[in-house]
């Protein structure tokens, strides 16, 4: 029996514990997390997901901060924003959705966010400390992966994995996580130019796939009692004009839930559990300020 991994149950558990880590911080600190999203153009996919991550701050009782900037924004004034937050003593993280605009940096954008407010683990300094088994803010998407293995209680220590794509956004953070002490599996990363890449997939015991095809990964290519984590989001193109066509993942899941024990589906897998770690992550960026600003002060 193929068991269903429902992101959407687990992160709405996740959630409700984190309800309560908030309000302890607010006891034992007197301070209340708070995250600034800025959110640059008209991309209707960003404004979505933007949405959903104030939705979330609301509902957990995180304050959170909207910077809706125009297309016409230019590199310096999203800096100068991005230091102003940086200055904040009330504002405890800061997210910058991607992808901007054409003619913004997103690298200068990564660069220009004080690394312990970076709740979505994209500054080289929390990507160096994740590589040296140090990790303070891992990625969400890969920080929700995890999360879903952990919770689900899906055995990593000694098992093939393979990692479909090398982003540094999901397939190398969690190429490194799994391959540390503690997750202890054997890894390969997979991509646009790997030879025999089928015969990996046939290997596996857990296939992660984020390569950004659709429904690339087929049942054929996978053993059985495989795990597959589907970190893909794509939309099919309907061939009427007026609706929006289907969203799917990189996995054709029907062919492939009949091979896999477990199986994340989208949408409703990887992608609500993405959102929950942002906040998890929101929650610690809070409390380690916090703590420093108490210690500092009894210096």
């Amino acid at each position: 029996m193929t068991s269903i991994i429902s992101g959407k149950e687990l992160s709405q558990k996740i959630i409700s514990e984190l309800k309560s880590e908030v309000l302890t911080i607010k006891k034992q600190h007197n301070t209340n997390p708070c995250l600034a999203v800025i959110l640059v153009g008209d991309d209707q996919a960003s404004r979505v997901y933007v949405a959903n991550k104030r939705r979330t701050c609301e509902e957990i009782g995180i304050l959170s901060k909207a910077y809706d900037l125009p297309s016409s924004t230019t590199m310096k004034e999203l800096v100068k924003i991005i230091h102003e937050l940086n200055n904040s003593p009330n504002v405890h993280g800061i997210l910058c959705q991607f992808p901007l605009p054409s003619g913004l940096n997103e690298q200068e954008a990564i660069l220009a966010i004080n690394p312990s407010k970076d709740v979505d683990g994209l500054h080289p300094l929390n990507v160096g400390l994740l590589a040296t088994a140090q990790p303070k803010f891992i990625s969400c998407t890969p920080l929700g992966v995890l999360e879903i293995l952990k919770r689900y209680e899906i055995e990593t220590i000694g098992k093939q994995v393979v990692v479909l794509g090398r982003s540094l956004l999901v397939g190398r953070p969690l190429a490194t996580l799994l391959s540390q002490k503690g997750w202890d599996a054997t890894v390969t990363i997979c991509h646009s130019k790997t030879r025999n890449l089928e015969s990996h997939i046939e290997q596996a015991d857990i296939v992660i796939a984020a390569i950004g095809q659709p429904k690339f990964v087929s049942g054929e290519m996978l053993k059985k009692n495989v795990v597959v984590i589907d970190v893909g989001i794509n939309r099919i193109p309907s061939s009427d004009p007026t609706k929006k066509g289907k969203l799917c993942g990189d996995v054709d899941f029907e062919s492939a839930s009949k091979e896999a024990s477990f199986i994340t589906p989208v949408p409703g897998g990887v992608g609500p559990m993405t959102i929950a770690m942002l906040m998890k992550n929101t929650i610690l960026a809070a409390g380690l300020q916090a703590n420093q600003k108490n210690n500092q002060i009894e210096l």
